[in-house]
Formats: C-alpha cells, sequence, structure tokens
C-alpha cells in the first residue's frame, strides 16, 4: 500500500492511494501515521480496508510528511561507492552516521528555503526507510521485521556550512525545508529488492543524478541492524540511506542551487517530489 498525509502543514490528516490514483482519507479509521500506527500489522489492517468506501480528498491537496511523530532523521553518509568517488572521498569502514533535525521535514513539493548566506545549497536524493516498531539490538536477518516501509528523501544539503565552518555536518544539513519526504510511505511488501531501485534527480529540467541503489555500500537490512547496535529505533523514525553520484558540489566546476530554481526528484515505486527553491529573506 501506498500511505500519505494530506492537508494544510501541521494539520494534515491520514490517507492513502487508491489503485485508481485517488487519495482517500483514512481519519476515520486512524488518528495519524505514528507511533503503533506504523506497525506493519497495523498498515496491514489499513490496507484490508474496503477502499471504495474511504472518502476522496481533492486532488488538488497539499501532501505532507508521509509520516507523523519522527523522533530521530538519521543518515548516512558517503554510502554510495560512485557518489564518494565524485567527492573525492574513501568508501568508509563503517558506516558515516549523522542527524538531521526533525524541524527540518517538510512535504514532498513545498517550497525549500534557501538559508541567508547560503552559497552552497545542494541536492541529494535518497532512499528513506521508515521504522515500523521499537528496534533494539536486532541481527540483520531480522531487520526488516522492523520496517514499516520506504519513501523518498531529498536530503538538501548546505556544503559551505557542512564542510567549511567547522564541527561536525549537522549544521548543513538541518536547516528548515531541508527534508523533504514522501510523497507516499510505501509499504516494504511493494517492493521486491531495496538494493535495486533507479534514482534520478533534475535541476530546471536537467538530469543531474540517474542511479540506483544497486551501488549502495552498506544495505537497508545492515543499516537497520547496525543503528540499533547504538540507540533504539522507534516507530517513525526515519533513516535516509546516502545519494548517487550527481550532486552539485561533484560537478566541475560545482553548481549550487540559487532563487527560483525547480527540483524534481524521484525513485522507483516511491513516487516523485517537486520543489521550488526560495531564498529565506
Amino acid at each position: 500500500m501506498k500511505f500519505l498525509r494530506h492537508g494544510p502543514a501541521g494539520a494534515e490528516k491520514p490517507g492513502l492511494l487508491a489503485a485508481d490514483g485517488t487519495i482517500r482519507d483514512l481519519s476515520g479509521h486512524v488518528a495519524d501515521l505514528s507511533g503503533a500506527a506504523l506497525s506493519p500489522e497495523a498498515l496491514a489492517k489499513l490496507g484490508a480496508l474496503d477502499v471504495d468506501s474511504l472518502p476522496v480528498v481533492n486532488a488538488a491537496t497539499r501532501l505532507g510528511p508521509c509520516v507523523a511523530g519522527t523522533g530521530k532523521f538519521i543518515c548516512i553518509g558517503l554510502n554510495y561507492s560512485d557518489h564518494a568517488a565524485e567527492t573525492g572521498a574513501t568508501v568508509p569502514p563503517e558506516p558515516v552516521i549523522f542527524m538531521k533535525a526533525t524541524s527540518a521535514i517538510v512535504g514532498p513539493n513545498d517550497d525549500v528555503l534557501i538559508p541567508r548566506g547560503s552559497e552552497k545549497t545542494d541536492w541529494e536524493v535518497e532512499l528513506a526507510i521508515v521504522i515500523g516498531k521499537t528496534a533494539k539490538y536486532v541481527s540483520e536477518a531480522e531487520a526488516l521485521d522492523y520496517v514499516a516501509g520506504y519513501c523518498v528523501s531529498h536530503d538538501v544539503s548546505e556544503r559551505a556550512f557542512q564542510t567549511e565552518r567547522s564541527g561536525q555536518w549537522t549544521k548543513g544539513k538541518s536547516c528548515d525545508t531541508f527534508g523533504p519526504i514522501g510523497p507516499w510511505l510505501v509499504t516494504k511488501d511493494e517492493i521486491a529488492d531495496p538494493q535495486n531501485l533507479g534514482m534520478w534527480l533534475k535541476v530546471n529540467g536537467q538530469t543531474m543524478q540517474d542511479g540506483s541503489s544497486r551501488t549502495m555500500v552498506y544495505g537497508v537490512a545492515f543499516l537497520v541492524s547496525y543503528l540499533s547496535q547504538f540507540m533504539s529505533l522507534h516507530p517513525g523514525d526515519v533513516i535516509s540511506t546516502g545519494t548517487p553520484p550527481g550532486v552539485g558540489m561533484g560537478l566541475k566546476p560545482p553548481r549550487y542551487l540559487k532563487d527560483g530554481d525547480v527540483v524534481e526528484l524521484g525513485i522507483e515505486g516511491l513516487g516523485t517530489q517537486k520543489q521550488t527553491f526560495r531564498a529565506d529573506r
């Protein structure tokens, strides 16, 4: 199933995408797509509802972040061998982990704000894992049992804040609106192999990233297991798993986003996003 959240920012309601392409409201059956409602069992019950009996939502409605109640937005750096190569970095012996502030989360088609003083705002299409139930010290073999599903994540980054201002990467990753997720939370049963998904991103209609999750160094099951050795993963936590090559900082010369640029991105089976970048005045 493809679950989603629709409505004004801060007042989203749960819904799903029906087979005929209409959005159906789920607020009569679940308060939101958060907490216990994200367990694989709970999502399966929602998916078993008579879709035709659910209220139809106006197709023009805003789509919000596809999951609520995100306590941790965990990102994995340099997790694609070809992306590491384009940035001149070596593949790390263990996953590089950093946090993105949950206040960065916005809907898949919301405007993205270029922060004051930014000169190097960059793009990154990423496959995200959404946790469905608490995971602690889980094995790689059982890791997917704790996954609710997958979604598209745009790990927007300000490279000067990230790498030129000393300290860790978080401040270059956590600016307001730097975390669009969605449009859908796609349950794991719909994705036969998360390690074989085409991924793409365009800037003003020009393809910049055209890759695949095949080149991911540390795969989905490994990452869930690995992270659970250091911290409990809770329902609604999002793990953004890294990006393929084609980011702005890797171009020669580098290219960064400016006011008015339009970025479109998507992942096979997980939908698409489209954002206009605006200067944060």
